[in-house]
């Protein structure tokens, strides 16, 4: 019986038995196995925290305990249960006190959560998890990285995949070879040589397709519903399709880099839609919602507030008796239904940590969740009969050292491609000029981000130029006057060839063709054009935190 209460090899902690002496004077032996079970491991567990002992005369290292120590014995090894709590039943059968003896058990449960990923299966029906988009992986759990979802065999991914490879090679071979000779704004003959290759390709993108493919693809599109991949050739030029694909496998791939860091598991904690107000939006990126949230696949959120839930009914409940219909804050611009609110992150942090919560569901790049209290967030939102709708935001440093006028910018995409969002922009350089600094958003921007700023400085320049009339322009008087920072400026110009090296001078040039273009373009737009009118802010920059 006392050996029972033991190691495998007959020895046991001197702890333990200091503690069975005492037991053995004052029970009789029928009871003593069983207490002193009980004793050792109630003993295991409030000390779990600390180093043990390992017992001497094992050759092999035991397997370690829930806790990450060396078991200083066999005996430790039961404490095994998910909630490391002892099971009577095994503490009362001699049977099961002896087979856990066995350390042969030990490692199949290990093996068990080692092989738990390749239990799980991609949700295309049909699909072996076989393979991946990228060409890199052999197995993929989730729809980004499946290759028979978007129409395509694994072989058929690995050879896009090394085709990528060498075409990436090439074009770093042609940006070393390009970096040391950045005073010629002029475009290489290879370049203008690609360029005609890329306009060639592109000319029959626009001619309809034939009678016959649109059946093939309709056929496609009723037998496989959304479980496939829209048929996509001859929809477009070759070269543009390459570049979709491209895009497609750069996403499967930074999807992929999140399952692997632990950021995001196979396809279950993700949030695949929100309901929005009278919208229902497909995210773009995972954000960290609480995971009981997160593995509901589908989020409800107040546009007002923000709240988020986990049902339908619990919304309706909620906008039944939620009192907010605007954001909290100042209200620091409004003209017609567009109004912009000032909310601090300090006064208002449930607010902005929830907003920020919804917008990294659109943002690749986000990091900033929860700490909110250094920062102001400038919300823009369009107003009717039953509230102020979020049209986006941005944030801003309270006190920036390097003159950042946006950390963070976001149009929700309902609004996308409206003109908000070249709004927003505008309306922090408004801020910045009314600050009397010059301003530049915080990098890295987002794929978007990048496109609207681009689209924003050109817009900006060339009004600039169509207004100048004097024959010297500097590059500091543009800044001052607009608000944007130098470096913006100049690689705006030179992404316009706009700017030569001339005998040891940099020249701006006034560029007629791109002027008149853009002034034609804003013809078109007449009246209904998005800006911001400067005489209807009513702000004054805040004096510190």
């Amino acid at each position: 019986l006392v050996h029972l209460g033991s190691g495998s090899d007959g020895t046991e902690d001197s702890d333990s038995s200091a503690e069975r002496e005492q037991t053995n004077s004052s029970e009789s032996d029928g009871n003593m196995p069983k207490r002193t079970r009980l004793t050792r491991a109630s003993l295991r567990l409030s000390q779990s925290s600390q180093d043990v002992k390992r017992v001497g005369d094992h050759d092999e290292s035991p397997p370690l305990t829930p806790t990450g120590n060396a078991p200083s014995s066999e005996s430790e090894l039961d404490i095994s249960s998910p909630n490391a709590s002892h099971d009577e039943s095994v503490a009362k059968d001699p049977a099961l006190r002896d087979s856990d003896k066995d350390l042969s058990h030990r490692p199949k449960r290990r093996r068990c959560h080692e092989t738990y990923n390749f239990n799980m299966k991609c949700p295309t029906p049909g699909c072996n998890s076989l393979g991946h988009l990228t060409g890199k992986h052999e197995r993929h759990f989730a729809v980004s990285g499946c290759p028979l979802y978007h129409n395509l065999s694994a072989d058929e991914c690995k050879v896009k995949a090394t085709t990528r490879e060498k075409h990436e090679e090439e074009s770093k071979v042609q940006e070393e070879s390009n970096r040391h000779a950045t005073r010629h704004q002029a475009p290489t003959s290879k370049q203008t040589r690609y360029k005609e290759q890329v306009t060639e390709m592109r000319k029959g993108r626009n001619s309809g397709l034939p009678k016959e493919q649109k059946e093939k693809y309709m056929e496609h599109r009723q037998s496989h519903g959304n479980t496939r991949e829209p048929l996509l050739e001859n929809i477009t030029s070759e070269y543009d399709l390459e570049l979709f694909r491209k895009a497609q496998a750069r996403a499967s791939e930074d999807l992929e880099k999140l399952r692997i860091q632990g950021q995001i598991t196979e396809g279950s904690n993700m949030i695949k839609t929100i309901l929005f107000g009278r919208y229902e939006l497909d995210t773009w990126y995972h954000s960290p919602y609480p995971e009981e949230y997160a593995r509901l696949g589908r989020l409800y959120v107040c546009e007002f507030c923000l709240k988020y839930m986990k049902s339908q009914t619990i919304l309706r409940r909620h906008m039944a008796k939620c009192v907010w219909k605007h954001p909290p804050g100042d209200e620091v611009y409004r003209k017609g239904a567009i109004s912009v609110f000032e909310v601090d992150g300090k006064k208002n942090k449930i607010y902005c940590q929830n907003l920020c919560l919804l917008a990294k569901l659109f943002l690749d790049h986000k990091t900033l969740y929860y700490d909110v209290e250094p920062f102001l967030f400038y919300v823009m939102t369009e107003a009717d009969n039953t509230g102020c709708h979020l049209v986006g935001y941005f944030s801003k440093e309270k006190n920036s050292f390097l003159n950042y006028n946006v950390s963070c910018i976001l149009t929700m995409p309902q609004y996308m491609r409206q003109g908000f969002g070249k709004m927003l922009i505008d309306f922090s350089y408004l801020l910045s000029k009314v600050e009397e600094k010059v301003g530049s958003p915080e990098r890295p921007l987002s794929d978007l981000g990048l496109i609207s700023y681009r689209s924003y400085w050109k817009e900006v320049l060339l009004r600039y130029m169509y207004n100048f009339q004097g024959k010297e322009i500097s590059i500091k008087e543009i800044s001052q006057e607009t608000a944007v920072n130098p470096v913006d400026i100049v690689s705006t110009l030179q992404s316009l060839q706009m700017l030569k090296y001339w005998k040891g001078k940099h020249l701006v040039l006034k560029r007629q063709d791109l002027i008149d273009e853009w002034k034609a373009k804003e013809t078109k737009r007449g009246s209904n054009n998005k800006t911001i009118d400067p005489s209807s802010l009513k702000w004054t920059p805040p004096k510190g935190t």
